[in-house]
């Protein structure tokens, strides 16, 4: 063998293969490029055909536009691996300046690009006729629910966008409260749905459970495996009071009859205790003060210091539902209450698109 001839081929850069035949490899290998020096004497040869190589093709770096959050991080520690400014990071993913993040969490850190890269849904609301067709599928598909009809008015706000996102919820699709990109197969899935399945996270191995989902700011409320018995809205805990991520049964009811129904939060109480004050209807405690009660206002974001606020009239419906409507005083036995409540996700204001 020629052993100079192999290690030239051994430095050959990687992904580049060199094909060379025998007779090559052997009129190489010599005293000269004329022969080989043998006991009969010279022997004659051509030149080598050279053999050459396409070039290497070479493609632009994909760009990486998402960065998990480590255990221990904060945003300027991110900023600082990624050189993306922290400024620019929470403007892009929508972040109060004393926003808490959490490990695991997902940032979109390709900045101005009109993409939600952690979704891959676009930021742009689609044409007006294309979302006056969407209110009006979503309408139809929630028409059995609790969840208010949309006005179909050709805006994709907050209240469009929270039907969208209860309906991915409904249907196994990946959630989040972004526009509806007009045409998708994700549209296509959702105008084709006449009915809703019970959603990832609801606590099914309890007979009876409420899903609370910040992320979509709905509560879901069904029976077992078997079926989704409502839709709400919902308008959870506010930053710095936020609703707490927990899977555990209802432990207080308080009915609270001596002022139609209306309890006076102990941590923030309101001069009047009344149906006006937005204060607590009815309220189904499941994760210490924090609890499930009717309010005078519900807006499709988080407003609440810590509680899940619902409408009285829907608070009367999960009463019912659970066969507390005529209890007198307040409970403190959740085998009597008989429900298992869950909370999940995190909300993302995108209000300004």
């Amino acid at each position: 063998m020629c052993p100079s001839l192999l290690r030239q081929s051994k430095q050959r850069r990687p992904g580049v293969v060199v094909l060379v035949l025998g007779s090559v490899l052997l009129a190489a290998c010599g005293t000269g490029l004329g022969g080989i020096d043998s006991a009969d004497g010279p022997v004659s040869s051509t030149a080598p055909t050279p053999v050459t190589t396409a070039p290497v093709a070479t493609t632009a770096p994909v760009p990486v536009c998402v960065v998990t959050v480590e255990p221990g991080d904060a945003l300027i520690a991110i900023s600082d691996r990624t050189g993306v400014p922290m400024a620019d990071i929470e403007a892009e993913n929508a972040l109060d300046v004393a926003a808490t993040i959490h490990p695991g969490q997902i940032f979109d850190i390709c900045v101005g690009n009109d993409i939600d890269d952690v979704t891959g849904a676009s930021r742009i609301a689609p044409p007006a006729d294309a979302v006056m067709l969407q209110q009006t599928e979503l309408n139809e598909l929630f028409a059995s629910t609790s969840l208010p009809p949309l006005g179909v008015d050709g805006d994709s706000g907050s209240y469009t966008r929270q039907a969208i996102c209860a309906a991915r919820m409904g249907l196994g699709l990946p959630v989040h409260n972004g526009h509806l990109t007009a045409g998708s197969d994700e549209e296509a899935a959702i105008f084709a749905a006449t009915t809703l399945a019970i959603p990832a996270g609801a606590p099914t191995d309890a007979g009876k459970w409420i899903l609370v989902d910040q992320t979509c700011q709905v509560i879901f409320t069904g029976e077992g495996n078997d079926r989704v018995v409502g839709v709400f809205p919902t308008s959870t805990g506010q930053p710095g009071f936020e609703t707490r991520t927990v899977s555990a049964p209802a432990f207080r009811f308080d009915p609270a009859i001596d002022n139609d129904g209306w309890h006076d939060s102990a941590t923030f109480p309101v001069e009047g205790d009344n149906p006006l004050n937005g204060n607590m209807y009815k309220p189904l405690y499941f994760n210490d003060g924090q609890a499930i009660h009717g309010a005078g206002f519900i807006p499709p974001d988080p407003r609440s210091k810590g509680c899940a606020r619902t409408y009285p009239k829907h608070q009367d419906m999960l009463v019912e539902w659970l066969g507390l409507d005529k209890a007198t005083e307040a409970t403190w036995d959740p085998k009597a209450i008989g429900v298992t409540v869950a909370v999940q996700g995190r909300y993302q204001d995108r209000t300004v698109d």
